[in-house]
């Protein structure tokens, strides 16, 4: 729902700001006092291409800025948290337009693109008047409400479920088809695979491999430390490390009848040598184990370098042959299949196609019930709209079956006969602003929670009536804005009692310059302003009570 709208230095108005709440709110003012720029900041908030002729004479810039509270637009929520522009449960749209003719848009502080911002708002108001702003002239918004009306939710989602099936197994059909003859692809990739398969690419046998080629290389040098070490430590050249060490224990073992504290030192002794003792046979055992076998080292060699030419072949780390491998051996189970896939393919997508016309068969019966109930409701509404003879009816246009479409099985649009005798013309082709204003509010109100957007302005719905006639267009825009906020910009006293608030647009010379000028009136000011809507310049009792009674009537 809008809250605030804020102009500064827009067209004639150098400041104004409106509040708004719930219900009906009109908006009123003499010809030429600025009525529709309220509509036109709207519009431009909602992505109209910004024009420097709006800035104010003498301004650098016009701002414009509106907030919406999102307690009833989960829709446009959902969006802007989507697009990371979300902030809290308000959402403020704001649109500078500088003097020298560039512009920008913000969302939430942040700046947008005016596609953006187009897309945003069509979720948070429509507006119902001039053409540029008619959002009911777009087919795609034509099908939506539609589609709300006849609540076909449920058939959308199978609509758009056997869409995807349908378009995925012939992107597949697509994608095997491109690849020709596959022959010299399977053969060269069998070959890389049989080149691999004969290889252990198991990185940790990789890296056994690399430490026992190590090891071979340098088992001379081993067996030579070994042997020295065996023999330094064993006494095979002399004394033993370990005889003295043992010797050396019984010496302080002895002396430590004298000094207790030698028995700490000779513990450790004791543990040096149990040490020294398993190192010796370690030595021993690793000694023993070493082979200097040349045999063995041409065998070593010969796989590491097996294994390094083919990791430069495929461009990969010998530890990661085993993914190339993997990756191959994918390939070649998709390649092999492929003829028999496609065999497959036909029959999976003729069923698709099948899932796809029964769901979308069942959404057509849905509209095409809800079309002609809205066509009746809507004819009706504008017969007592003052456009007797008028019909109402929606056209459908069989879309190409032989490719998914998520919309479903046709287009539709939005006919329209304004008067007896005239062809029905599709709803943009409507001329006049009046008729296409009044035939919305009765498509909407015939539509009457089918429409997701709470927000609906009506520029000059009344334009061309008046007598009755204008007082079922107020009772009709109440009546909506009993469910959805309502917006009116009016020049008729019978509509303008209806409003739940009124607004009043005045303009008057302020230094030789024209400025606009916007305020909300209250209850006695509204007799007064519907007195001057009914009675002109001179406005005696008789209007005042006349106007009294419109709007406790009304009430």
């Amino acid at each position: 729902m809008l809250t605030r709208l804020s102009l500064q230095d827009f067209a004639v108005v150098r400041s104004a700001e409106l509040e708004f709440g719930a219900g009906m709110t009109v908006i009123s003012g003499e010809t030429g006092a600025g009525k529709s720029l309220l509509v036109d900041a709207l519009g431009l908030l909602s992505g109209l291409r910004a024009d420097s002729g709006m800035v104010r004479h003498g301004a650098e810039r016009a701002e414009l800025s509106a907030e919406f509270a999102l307690g009833d637009a989960p829709a446009a929520a959902h969006w802007l948290r989507e697009n990371e522009l979300d902030d809290g449960d308000t959402c403020l749209l704001r649109r500078v337009i500088r003097a020298d003719g560039g512009s920008r848009a913000f969302i939430n502080g942040r700046a947008a693109t005016a596609a953006q911002l187009a897309e945003l708002a069509g979720l948070l108001v429509e507006i119902h008047g001039q053409h540029e702003h008619q959002s009911l002239l777009s087919r795609h918004s034509q099908l939506a409400l539609l589609d709300g009306c006849a609540q076909a939710q449920a058939e959308l989602v199978q609509v758009r479920a056997a869409t995807r099936q349908w378009s995925a197994l012939l992107a597949e059909r697509d994608a095997l088809s491109q690849q020709g003859d596959v022959s010299d692809r399977i053969n060269y990739l069998q070959h890389q695979f049989n080149e691999l398969e004969n290889e252990d690419l198991d990185p940790a046998s990789i890296e056994t491999l690399d430490a026992t080629h190590k090891r071979q290389a340098h088992a001379a040098s081993l067996i030579d430390a070994c042997n020295a070490a065996y023999a330094r430590l064993s006494g095979e050249d002399g004394a033993s490390v370990l005889d003295d060490l043992q010797h050396t224990r019984g010496e302080l073992g002895r002396a430590a009848e004298h000094e207790p504290r030698l028995r700490e030192a000779e513990a450790m002794l004791d543990s040096a040598a149990i040490q020294i003792d398993e190192a010796l046979s370690l030595v021993a055992r690793i000694r023993d184990d070493l082979d200097a076998d040349p045999a063995q080292m041409l065998e070593l060699e010969a796989r590491l370098s097996r294994l390094h030419d083919l990791a430069r072949k495929h461009r990969v780390l010998p530890e990661r042959l085993h993914e190339r491998h993997a990756a191959i051996a994918s390939e070649l189970e998709a390649l092999q299949g492929a003829g028999e896939r496609l065999l497959k393919l036909d029959a999976e997508i003729e069923k698709a196609r099948e899932a796809w016309r029964t769901a979308a068969a069942g959404l057509s019966a849905k509209r095409k019930a809800a079309a002609t109930t809205l066509a009746k409701t809507v004819s009706a509404i504008i017969a007592e709209l003052g456009m007797g003879g008028g019909g109402f009816s929606v056209d459908f246009e069989p879309t190409e079956s032989d490719r998914p479409d998520a919309s479903g099985a046709e287009r539709i649009e939005f006919l329209i006969a304004a008067n007896a005798g005239q062809p029905p013309r599709p709803l943009r082709k409507v001329a006049s602003g009046g008729e296409l204003s009044r035939i919305s509010l009765a498509i909407e109100v015939a539509a009457l929670g089918a429409d997701a957007v709470q927000t609906m302005v009506f520029d000059e719905v009344d334009s061309g009536i008046g007598g009755a006639v204008a007082e079922i267009v107020g009772q009709k825009l109440r009546a909506l804005g009993a469910q959805r906020q309502v917006l009116c910009v009016t020049h008729l006293a019978q509509v303008a009692a209806q409003g739940h608030a009124h607004y009043r647009v005045s303009k008057a010379p302020v230094e030789g310059i024209t400025r606009s000028a916007v305020e909300p009136l209250s209850a006695t000011q509204r007799i007064d302003e519907i007195a001057r809507m009914l009675g002109g310049v001179e406005i005696g009792k008789e209007v005042l009570a006349a106007a009294k009674k419109m709007l406790q009537s009304a009430a």
